[in-house]
C-alpha cells in the first residue's frame, strides 16, 4: 500500500501498459530516484484485471547475494518448500498454470542471477510475464525496456504562469508532496515560477523534488532555489556541459545531507548498515552511544522530517528504511569515516542477540509475536549471516541454528539448510554445543525435506561431537531426530525405548520444546504402527503441555496427528473437531505447508459425508497449496490417500463438469480464503469480494458504497466535498483492485458483502 498518490506520468504509464500486452517480460530502466518502481506499481495495478491468478511483488534491493534470488523469489509467490527437490523446480511448478504477473524491483545488484531466473520462469511457465525495475536492462531474449525519464519540466528561461502549471508533472509533484509537509501549502502566481525553477534544476527527478520539498519546513520555495542555483554554479563552474542526471541526484542527496545537523549525518551513515526496515528499539541498539537513546529519538523524527528516513506502519509497531540511493550514498559516508565494519559487527551482534532471544522463547505464549519478528527482520538476519560468513563464521553458525524453529515453521527450508551448511563449512570441526545444535538443525530440515541421506549424514556428525561433550540434552536432539529419519524410512517396528527414556530426560529436566517434540514422534511411531490409543495419548500430552506454555505449533501438530489417528477408526467428528482448531491454529501462524494435510483429509471426510462439491473444493485448495510446498514427505498408512478414488467418487456423485469446476475454484483460493472455506466462514463465491474489499482504502471504500447507493461520480464528489476528478480516479483505482469492468459491478459486490455481513 503506496501511503502517497502516484502523480502524473499519463504517456509513460500508457506506454508501460502497451508494452506489457505485447511482451511477457518488460522492463522498466533509468537512474535511481527516477520513479521506477513507482511506474511499475501503478501500471501492475492498471492491469491487474489482466492477471486473474495473482500479481506478487519481489522486492530485491535489500538482497546483495545471487544464491538467494531463487529463494526470495520463491517466498514472494508464496513457495513454501518442505520437499528436498530444488526450489527452482517447485516454483516453476507453482507458476507453470499461473496466468500471472511477477514485478522484480531493483534488479540490477543482482542482474545476472536475476535474468538466469527470469529466463528459467519465461521459458518454462507459458503464461506468466514478468515487469521488471532496474537501472540496466535484464537482456533476455523477448525483453521489452521502457526507459523511464525523469517528470516534465517547464522551460528555465522564461516564466511559467499559474494556468500552465498543471502541464508539468514535476510541479503537480512538488505541489502535492508541499501539501503534506505543510497542509496550508497552495500553489500560487508568487511561488510558481520559483518552484518552476528548482523542478527545472533537480531535471524532474522524483526523488530529488521530495528531498527538497521536505526542506519547506524551514525554507521558502524562494530560498530552495538560490541554494540549489549556489549550488548547481559551484558543480558546473569551469565546465562546458551541466552535470548528468546522475550527477544531478548525487549533488541533490549531497546537498540534503550537507543540510543535516552533524548528528542526523552520523545517524543517516550508520543506518546504511541495515538491510530493509528495521525498528528505534534496533537503531538505538545499533547506532546510539554513550546513552545517546533520547537523542537518537529526535534524530530519527528528524531524518523522517527530511524524507531521507521512510516511515512506515507494521503491525502495530512503526519502522523505518531508507530508499536504496540514499542507503548507498551512507554507506559511502561510513566508509570515509572507517566506520562501516565496526558497526557492521554491531550490527551481527544485535542480530545475533535477536536469534537467541528468538529461539529462547519460541516455545512460550509469544511465540507467534517472535515468529512474526523473525519474518520481518528477515532481510537484516540475512544480512547479519552474510557479514559473519566474511569473518569467522562463528555467529553465522549460531544464528543459523537459533532460527531453525523458523526456517520450518515459516517452510524456508532450503534456505535454512543452505545458511546451515555455509557456516558449518566455514567454521572449525572442533566440539562444540553451537555446532552440534547445528547439525541436528540441519538434519531436521534435511529429514523433513525427505533427503534422508543428508539427514543421516548430519546426524551422524552430530552424534560424533555428542559422543566426545556427552551432553545430555544433544544425546536427546540425536534420538529424537534418529527416530524422525527412521519414520521417514517407513522403519516403523525399530526399538522405542531410547525415546521413551529422552522423553524422561527432558521432562526430569523441565525442557518443554524437547519434551513435546519427543511426543510428537513418539505418538506418530505408535500411530504407524497401528497403536491409535496410544498414539492419542502422546498428542494429548503435548496438549496438556502447551495448556501450560502456550504457543500454537505443537499444538497444531497434535491436533492435527489426533485427527488422522482417530479418523482411521472412523471417528469423524472428532476429527473434524481437531482439524478445524489446527487450521485456525495454522492461520494464526502462516503455515500454509501444515495446512495441506488438513484440508486434504476434511477433503475425504466430505465426500463420505455426502458434501461432494464441498470436497472436490477443499481438494482443490489442498493440492493447490500442496504444490507450493513441494511432495509431501512423511508417509504413514493412515495418512496415505488415493487421489484417483478421490477424483472417482467425488466426480461420480457431482458429474464429471461440475468436480472440475469445483475443483478449480478450490485452487483459486489463497491460503487465507482455503482455511475460511475449510472452517465454513465463507464459501468460495464470497471469499473473493470480501478479499478483495478488504483491500481498498478507506477513501475507496467510501466511493464504492456512495456508488452502491446509486450516486453519480458527480454526486460523489459533492457528498465527499472532492472534485470530480479525483472520485473518477478512485473509481479506476476500485475497478482494478476488484478486477470489475463497471460501476454496477461494484455496486453488486458491495450489497452482496453487505447480505453477507448480516446474513
Amino acid at each position: 500500500m503506496e501511503l502517497t498518490s502516484f502523480v502524473g506520468r499519463k504517456a509513460e504509464l500508457s506506454e508501460v501498459r502497451r508494452a506489457m500486452s505485447a511482451s511477457r517480460l518488460v522492463t522498466l530502466t533509468g537512474i535511481g530516484g527516477v520513479g521506477k518502481t513507482r511506474l511499475a506499481l501503478s501500471a501492475a495495478e492498471a492491469e491487474r484485471r489482466a492477471y486473474p491468478d495473482g500479481v506478487w511483488l519481489v522486492e530485491l534491493g535489500e538482497l546483495r547475494d545471487p544464491t538467494l534470488v531463487v529463494e526470495l523469489v520463491a517466498a514472494g509467490v508464496g513457495v513454501n518448500n518442505r520437499s528436498a527437490r530444488p526450489l527452482l523446480e517447485v516454483l516453476v511448478e507453482l507458476l507453470y498454470p499461473s496466468k500471472g504477473l511477477l514485478i522484480l524491483d531493483n534488479c540490477e545488484q543482482l542482474i545476472e542471477a536475476v535474468a538466469e531466473l527470469a529466463k528459467k520462469l519465461l521459458t518454462t511457465c507459458p503464461n506468466l510475464h514478468i515487469l521488471a525495475t532496474s537501472r540496466e536492462p535484464l537482456t533476455v531474449g523477448g525483453e521489452s525496456v521502457v526507459r523511464v525519464a525523469p517528470l516534465t519540466t517547464p522551460p528555465a528561461d522564461r516564466p511559467l504562469s499559474l494556468r500552465n502549471s498543471a502541464h508539468f508533472d514535476a510541479v503537480s509533484l512538488f505541489a502535492e508532496r508541499a501539501s503534506f509537509v505543510l497542509p496550508d501549502f497552495e500553489l500560487t502566481g508568487g511561488n510558481v515560477d520559483a518552484i518552476a525553477q528548482v523542478c527545472a534544476r533537480l531535471e524532474g527527478l522524483p526523488l530529488a523534488i521530495e528531498l527538497a520539498v521536505a526542506r519547506l519546513k524551514v525554507l521558502s520555495p524562494e530560498q530552495i532555489l538560490q541554494r540549489l542555483t549556489d549550488r548547481y554554479t559551484l558543480l558546473t563552474r569551469g565546465r562546458r556541459n551541466a552535470p548528468t542526471r546522475q550527477q544531478t541526484l548525487q549533488w541533490c542527496i549531497d546537498w540534503s545531507y550537507d543540510l543535516c545537523t552533524p548528528a542526523e549525518q552520523q545517524l543517516w551513515a550508520r543506518l546504511s548498515v541495515f538491510a530493509g526496515s528495521l525498528d528505534l528499539e534496533t537503531a538505538e541498539a545499533v547506532c546510539a552511544e554513550g546513552g545517546a537513546e533520547q537523542d537518537l529519538v529526535y534524530t530519527v523524527a528528524s531524518l523522517v522530517d527530511k524524507s531521507i528516513l521512510i516511515r512506515e506502519q507494521s503491525g502495530g509497531g512503526v519502522r523505518f528504511r531508507l530508499l536504496e540511493t540514499v542507503r548507498d550514498f551512507g554507506r559511502e559516508k561510513l566508509d570515509d569515516a572507517g566506520q562501516r565494519l565496526a558497526l557492521r559487527r554491531r550490527h551481527l551482534d544485535w542480530y545475533l542477540h535477536l536469534a537467541l532471544e528468538a529461539d529462547a522463547a519460541w516455545s512460550g505464549p509469544d511465540q507467534l509475536e517472535w515468529t512474526a519478528r523473525l519474518a520481518r527482520e528477515l532481510p537484516n538476519l540475512r544480512e547479519a549471516l552474510e557479514f559473519s560468513l566474511s569473518e569467522s563464521g562463528e555467529s553465522a553458525l549460531r544464528i543459523a541454528a537459533a532460527m531453525g524453529k523458523f526456517w520450518l515453521s515459516r517452510g524456508l527450508l532450503s534456505e535454512g539448510r543452505l545458511w546451515l551448511d555455509r557456516a558449518l563449512a566455514r567454521t572449525s570441526d572442533e566440539p562444540s554445543v553451537y555446532r552440534a545444535d547445528a547439525l541436528y538443525n540441519a538434519s531436521i530440515l534435511a529429514a523433513t525435506q525427505g533427503d534422508l541421506e543428508a539427514a543421516t549424514a548430519r546426524l551422524e556428525e552430530g552424534r560424533a561431537l555428542d559422543a566426545l561433550r556427552e551432553d545430555p540434552i544433544l544425546h536427546v536432539d540425536a534420538v529424537i531426530i534418529e527416530t524422525f529419519i527412521a519414520l521417514h524410512r517407513g522403519e516403523i517396528d525399530r526399538d522405542l525405548a531410547p525415546l521413551e527414556e529422552a522423553i524422561e530426560i527432558s521432562r526430569a529436566r523441565g525442557d518443554f520444546r524437547r519434551l513435546v517434540e519427543a511426543l510428537l514422534v513418539l505418538g506418530l511411531a505408535r500411530q504407524a504402527r497401528g497403536q491409535v490409543a496410544e498414539a492419542v495419548a502422546c498428542h494429548e500430552q503435548v496438549l496438556a503441555a502447551n495448556e501450560a506454555h502456550g504457543g500454537t505449533v505443537y499444538r497444531s501438530y497434535a491436533l492435527l496427528s489426533i485427527a488422522t489417528a482417530v479418523r482411521g477408526q472412523g471417528d469423524n467428528d472428532r476429527a473434524v473437531k481437531c482439524l478445524e482448531e489446527a487450521l485456525r491454529l495454522m492461520r494464526a501462524g502462516e503455515d500454509p505447508g501444515s495446512a495441506v494435510t488438513c484440508l486434504q483429509t476434511l477433503a475425504w471426510i466430505a465426500s463420505e459425508q455426502h458434501e461432494p462439491r464441498r470436497a472436490a473444493v477443499l481438494m482443490g485448495a489442498s493440492d493447490a497449496l500442496g504444490r507450493a510446498a513441494g511432495t509431501v514427505t512423511v508417509r504413514f498408512p493412515d495418512l496415505h490417500v488415493h487421489p484417483d478414488e478421490f477424483t472417482r467418487n467425488v466426480s461420480g456423485a457431482l458429474g464429471l463438469p461440475k468436480y472440475e469446476a469445483a475443483y478449480r475454484e478450490g485452487g483459486a483460493l489463497d491460503f487465507g480464503g482455503a482455511i475460511a472455506f475449510a472452517l465454513r466462514e465463507q464459501s468460495t463465491e464470497e471469499a473473493p469480494a470480501a478479499r478483495h474489499l478488504a483491500g481498498l482504502t478507506e477513501r475507496e471504500s467510501e466511493v464504492a458504497d456512495l456508488i452502491a447507493e446509486g450516486l453519480t461520480n458527480r454526486d460523489i464528489a459533492d457528498r465527499l466535498d472532492i472534485s470530480t476528478r479525483t472520485v473518477n480516479g478512485h473509481v479506476e483505482h476500485i475497478l482494478a483492485k476488484l478486477g470489475l469492468s463497471s460501476r454496477v459491478q461494484i455496486a453488486v459486490l458491495v450489497l452482496q458483502h453487505r447480505q453477507g455481513e448480516h446474513g
